[in-house]
Order: C-alpha cells, then structure tokens, then sequence
C-alpha cells in the first residue's frame, strides 16, 4: 500500500461513492481503478491531474500527505489547490498561530506544504483573531520600517489573489525567499510591491513565484527602539526628501 492508494479510498468514503461510480467519473473502468486503489498499479499524470480536479487537493497532498490526520472541516483548501493547511485550534477554540523561528526561517520555503513540519512548530493563540488561518514571521532588514529585527508580523492567510488590497501590508512567501512589502497593484502575471523604506524601489513578483501570501494581522516586537533609531529614521526620510526633489528638478530640466 502507499499513502496515494490509501488517500484515494479515504477520499472515496468520504464521498460515500462506490469504486465504479468513481471509476465512471474518471472515465476509467473499474477494474483499473481498483488496481490504483489497491496499490497495484500507477496512475499515469494525465490520470493523476484529473483525480486530483476531482477531489480538489493537489497532487504533491494525494501521493505525500496523509488525508487521514485532517478533519475535511479542519481543511483550508487553499488558491490552485497548491497544498492544504490543516487548522488547528485551542481548548477554547481559539486558532493556534504558528510561529515561524528566526533560525529556521527559510528552512519555511521547503517546509511549508508539509504539515508535519507545521505541526512541529511552536504556536501561540491571540483570542481577537479568530476568522481565518494566521501564521507568525520573523521580520527581517531595514526594508518596512518601524519593523526591526526581533518583530513577529502576525498574517493572515490570502485564499484568493483578488483578495489584495492596495496599500496594505503582507508576507509574501516566495521562490526568492520570505518578504513583507506593501501591496500596489496587480497587473498581467505579476503583482508590484513597495517597501516602506524608500531607499529601496518598488519591484514586481511574478505570480509563478508566489507560494503563498499573508495579510498582516498585527506584529509582535521582542526588543524596543531607542531613542537614537528615531532620529536616525527622520535622517533617512529627509535624505530621501531631498533625493525625491532632486530628481523632480533633474526632469524638470529635461523637460
């Protein structure tokens, strides 16, 4: 047997359909579909592509992820049928945010569709965020001030693309990496984000590229500002001021 065989009568059941009705929806005869089911036989992609439109779970869930440990109803199927994301919550029933550690921090990219990794993470439950999925990031670098390193961004799981919204803020969970930029606008196959920090411009991630996005919630910070990082910050925004009527005035001059 393999956890593809398995998952597939698990799904069947779960339908309370028969072997040939199912067989019949796939367009296959039942004797072959037993074969898949029994473990004794491969469905070749092209099979595979349709079994998976038909249960609406990916292919990497059906042959790796054991459908079995979740609930349907504690299933949050997500865009493209990528991956699932199993919703856990409290005694009080109160979602359990994981908490993404700053040590394994891009160890996330090749962990984020396995739930057994999730599950191993440290979590933490806040009872004014109940509706949805939230997951809690390490910030990184200088890019979305007043956000420093030491600050947990809190977001808030994106089901659907359209449901961006200009000039808010999300994680974006990426081939390239993990990144928390202000959304600006979505155009053709790729959206365009903007950090608030304007020493760095505004730059275009290709939908290919995005695994996952979420919408920032609220931020935890485990250190505090002193007094000199302000005066520091009002220097940059000055400076960039300065750099901003500077090229105004450079393309006055062109025209």
């Amino acid at each position: 047997m393999s956890i593809f065989s398995d998952n597939i009568r698990v799904l069947r059941a779960r339908k309370n359909i028969s072997q040939q009705k199912l067989a019949d929806d796939l367009n296959i005869t039942r004797s072959r579909y037993v074969k898949y089911e029994d473990g004794t036989s491969e469905p070749p992609i092209d099979l595979l592509i349709r079994m998976s439109q038909y249960f609406h779970l990916s292919i990497d869930v059906l042959v790796s992820v054991d459908v079995r440990k979740y609930a349907p109803e504690k299933m949050m199927k997500v865009a493209d049928n990528r991956i699932l994301l199993p919703v856990a919550v409290n005694a009080d029933g109160d979602n359990k945010i994981e908490i993404i550690p700053e040590k394994t921090f891009m160890g996330y990219l090749s962990g984020y569709a396995s739930p057994e990794y999730i599950e191993s993470l440290q979590t933490l439950s806040l009872p004014f965020l109940r509706n949805g999925k939230y997951r809690a990031f390490p910030a990184k670098g200088d890019s979305m001030p007043p956000y420093k390193d030491g600050t947990y961004i809190v977001g808030r799981f994106v089901e659907h693309l359209s449901d961006l919204k200009t000039g808010k803020t999300y994680v974006f969970i990426t081939t390239d990496g993990i990144v928390y930029k202000r959304f600006q606008f979505h155009e053709g196959e790729a959206v365009c984000v903007q950090s608030d920090n304007r020493f760095y411009e505004p730059y275009q991630i290709p939908l290919s590229d995005i695994y996952e996005i979420w919408e920032f919630a609220c931020s935890i910070s485990t250190t505090e500002y002193e007094a000199e990082e302000f005066a520091e910050q009002n220097i940059r925004e000055m400076f960039m001021e300065l750099k901003r009527e500077l090229r105004e005035m450079k393309g006055g001059e062109k025209g």
